[in-house]
């Protein structure tokens, strides 16, 4: 899944700003901390989100944090900056391609 998209080597931390900063606690209950630690699991599936991507590329993430909590994230790449733009839990069928590829 996420073969051919090589995209961390260019990534020096994360985008956390007034736009941003605490946003999807509010709606989805994840914190920016477990949003940064699904880009640490080795098991993680990485997908472009074609259909997301105006102005700029938008990608899918879907990974476990410390915890074990599966989260489904979009993102962007801002500069060296990765920015967060959406996460929350898995769904049923969501979980499922996580746990079979």
């Amino acid at each position: 899944m996420s073969k051919g998209i090589v995209i961390f080597d260019k990534v020096s931390g994360f985008q956390w700003d007034k736009g941003n900063q605490g946003k999807n606690l509010k709606k989805h209950k994840v914190s920016d901390n477990e949003c940064e630690e699904v880009f640490f699991d080795p098991d993680k599936k990485l997908l472009k989100d074609i259909q997301h991507s105006g102005r700029e590329e938008r990608y899918i993430l879907i990974g476990k944090t410390k915890s074990g909590r599966l989260a489904f994230l979009v993102f962007t790449i801002r500069k060296s900056l990765v920015r967060v733009i959406s996460a929350r839990d898995l769904n049923r069928k969501e979980r499922k391609l996580y746990e079979n590829e």
